[in-house]
């Protein structure tokens, strides 16, 4: 995905790294940003954590999110560009929904996608 255009979106005022795929006309979220908004996390290496286990878990009873997770080079908090999970919206609505709880339509905000 050269040349992609990449994005920060806010969600309660919180940044969600997005990067847009032309080839397929849409976005891709990072799901380490939007773990963190949902569980209200500001540590990273919890939030990675988190994910790692809830992914797991997920993949363990054949969620369908895991599979339509891809993975994007995407610029870490460290400053490196490194692999990360991304979803495009309708994964997003999905791993919302394993959150009891929280909002798992996040369109408000995020709307324009």
């Amino acid at each position: 995905m050269s040349n992609a255009k990449i994005s920060i979106r806010f969600f309660d005022d919180r940044e969600v790294r997005a990067v847009w795929d032309e080839q397929n006309s849409k976005w891709w979220f990072s799901v380490l940003d939007i773990v963190a908004l949902l569980t209200d996390q500001d540590d990273y290496a919890k939030t990675r954590n988190y994910w790692k286990y809830l992914k797991a878990k997920l993949k363990k009873e054949n969620s369908q999110l895991v599979s339509v997770t891809t993975q994007l080079k995407f610029l870490a908090p460290d400053g490196k560009k490194r692999l990360a999970d991304m979803l495009d919206y309708s994964g997003i609505i999905a791993l919302g929904k394993e959150f009891p709880g929280k909002k798992a339509n996040p369109s408000p905000t995020l709307g324009g996608i």
